[in-house]
């Protein structure tokens, strides 16, 4: 499993470089390396935990956290993410969904990627009831499919001008971690997942190295908008590579 192991070590410092996780794309890899299915949403969500609370402790340590900004996106996407996360379905619709996911999030994330460098002084207040719809449906889908939601909440606040990037970043890591908490505990009502994460280790290790590699390239080396645009592109490219393993 070196290879897997090396992919999902990658997919870590991309997407940490940014504030994500990266669920969808160790989803994606998961099924391509053709793990057994049960036990792709339960991997995913404790890499995402693990690789965004580096992320999420600098932000907050840098004094860029924002708790009027999360918080209504939290409340609507806590339970939902639960619900979703106990839920199950079919690999076919999961395989599907899935794709979406990717190809949506790679999209969303290659059109706003300039905004990671946004000077804007003004930004706009979104309604509470507004953002707690859009936490619960990015919850919900977040529980379902193994993924935290940051990587879609992070484009939709940059397109809403809802605050400064330094700002939307901590609020999409701190999103992505309390949800792959919240999915994990609805991930745990079902039957022997937590067992059979254990011969998984090896992709925990590989997600915590890369991770703080992440880190230290987002805060010293690259700037956030190039490695935003590497990360789109890696998104899509997993996703075509996905599109080709379903459809052909």
């Amino acid at each position: 499993m070196i290879p897997l192991s090396i992919l999902f070590f990658a997919t870590a410092v991309f997407y940490s470089s940014v504030g994500f996780g990266g669920g969808s794309t160790y989803l994606a890899l998961l099924l391509i390396w053709g793990i057994p299915y049960f036990i792709f949403p339960i991997i995913a969500l404790s890499c995402n935990i693990i690789v965004v609370s580096g992320n999420c402790f600098n932000y907050i340590r840098a004094g860029n956290f924002n708790l009027r900004l999360l918080l209504p996106y939290l409340i609507g996407s806590i339970p939902l993410a639960y619900i979703g996360g106990s839920l199950s379905i079919e690999k076919k619709i999961f395989e599907i969904l899935l794709f979406t996911v990717l190809v949506a999030a790679g999209s969303f994330l290659l059109l706003n990627f300039k905004s990671y460098d946004d000077n804007e002084k003004t930004y706009r207040k979104i309604p509470s009831t507004a953002s707690i719809f859009i936490g619960g449906v990015l919850g919900f889908i977040s529980g379902v499919v193994g993924i935290g939601g940051g990587i879609f909440l992070s484009p939709i606040l940059f397109l809403l001008r809802a605050g400064k990037p330094k700002h939307i970043v901590t609020t999409a890591s701190l999103f992505i971690l309390i949800n792959s908490i919240s999915g994990i505990i609805g991930q745990l009502s079902k039957n022997d997942v937590l067992t059979e994460m254990i011969n998984y280790w090896y992709l925990l290790l590989a997600v915590f190295i890369g991770g703080q590699l992440g880190n230290f390239l987002n805060l010293k080396i690259f700037p956030t908008r190039i490695l935003a645009l590497v990360t789109a592109f890696l998104v899509i490219f997993v996703a075509i590579r996905m599109g080709f393993k379903i459809f052909f």
